[in-house]
């Protein structure tokens, strides 16, 4: 599911309540520069076998609505700038109702050597 919505900046609302998710490990960039999502419903979205959630959410700067309520983080997962982009008032939501959301989710770590994609290439592709 890597990058599978990335970019659809009309896309306003998506209800993903029926997606069986029982064994995606990679949901990188999935919802990446949505930015006119507004609502959001993951709440079957089966994160057991996850492992990679980096800039799941990155740019969607108009998301106000979004469950997570049966994200399981119990998983090693990499949560980089998750949700990088994102309004503060949503930031400040998701950690006050999710205490599991690693602090690295909430911020750009693009310039860290740890960070796993590398745009710089992208105008010469």
């Amino acid at each position: 599911m890597s990058g599978m919505f990335e970019g659809c900046s009309s896309l306003k609302e998506l209800n993903l309540s029926n997606f069986n998710t029982n064994k995606i490990t990679d949901m990188s960039y999935m919802f990446s520069e949505c930015s006119s999502l507004k609502k959001l419903n993951s709440s079957n979205f089966n994160t057991d076998n996850v492992t990679n959630m980096i800039g799941m959410f990155y740019g969607c700067s108009s998301l106000k609505e979004l469950n997570l309520s049966n994200l399981n983080t119990n998983n090693e997962i990499d949560m980089t700038s998750m949700f990088y982009g994102c309004s503060d008032e949503l930031k400040l939501k998701i950690k006050s109702q999710y205490k599991n959301i690693q602090e690295m989710a909430f911020y750009d770590y693009s310039s860290d050597d740890n960070f796993e994609e590398d745009n710089s290439d992208d105008d010469n592709n």
